[in-house]
């Protein structure tokens, strides 16, 4: 097992659906789906501090094996914590190359607040 694996941790992916609220309308439903592993990790720089003073929520770098490519704005979770992140850039944008023997993925994501109805694998 590689240093990076061992850094990796269970996160859960969410689905987004949205379903009629019997009133004309709307609601969002957050539903858990898939897990992977995924290293996350706080983005201490002079930028990501400036950011946060001007209210922007935490910024980190997310890392995974290249098999996974996380897209803008998706949503997972921390399985450990439960702390929820949404992706914040694209997945194709920073990758080790095929010929690498390096096997990651890294994204953008911020700490964020799911809204409407949550269900998870214990009560969904």
């Amino acid at each position: 097992m590689s240093l990076l694996d061992e850094w990796m941790e269970k996160c859960i992916m969410y689905d987004r659906t949205t379903v009629p609220d019997g009133y004309g309308g709307y609601t969002i439903v957050w539903k858990e789906g898939v897990e992977f592993k995924g290293a996350i990790t706080l983005d201490t720089s002079v930028e990501a501090k400036r950011a946060e003073k001007e209210g922007v929520t935490g910024l980190y770098t997310v890392t995974t094996s290249k098999a996974l490519n996380l897209q803008y704005h998706d949503v997972f979770k921390r399985a450990s914590d439960g702390k929820i992140f949404r992706v914040t850039s694209d997945g194709d944008d920073k990758h080790t190359p095929n010929s690498a023997s390096l096997d990651m993925r890294q994204v953008s994501a911020e700490e964020w607040e799911l809204t409407g109805t949550i269900e998870d694998n214990n009560n969904g």
